[in-house]
């Protein structure tokens, strides 16, 4: 399901202002992060209500360090504005991770693509369309 909502720059967090649009649980809806783990890019999926545990997602792709990719970084690998970072559709398939609280839902919301849109799907769809790795990555 795709659903908009119209984007307000008033300073508080992408994430935060959607799920308060849509009235969605802020477990349930993910944020889009885009980590420098070691040499490589890696695509992070977590909660808004969480933060991302930087350690906890180099471990699960076999990495020592990350840290957060510079916002022009992030535009250029995925082809999307920061705020409106899908997990689908990027220029090119980077490592994915969904933080593993994912599966505890029927479904989550991801950003759409651009800022005010967000797709709602069952966890089991966004890990297969992104070929991800599930593990335990926010806190």
């Amino acid at each position: 399901m795709e659903r908009t909502y119209s984007h307000l720059a008033d300073g508080t967090s992408y994430g935060e202002q959607a799920a308060r649009a849509l009235g969605v649980d802020p477990r349930q809806l993910f944020k889009t992060l885009l980590v420098q783990v070691d040499q490589r890019l890696v695509v992070a999926l977590v909660p808004v209500a969480g933060q991302l545990d930087l350690k906890a997602l180099a471990a699960a792709v076999g990495g020592k360090r990350g840290q957060l990719a510079a916002p022009a970084v992030a535009e250029r690998a995925t082809g999307y504005v920061v705020g409106g970072i899908s997990p689908l559709g990027q220029r090119r398939r980077l490592t994915t991770v969904v933080d593993d609280s994912a599966t505890a839902h029927p479904t989550v919301w991801v950003s759409g693509g651009r800022r005010g849109l967000q797709l709602e799907l069952a966890p089991d769809d966004l890990i297969a369309l992104t070929d991800a790795v599930v593990a335990p990555v926010s806190r």
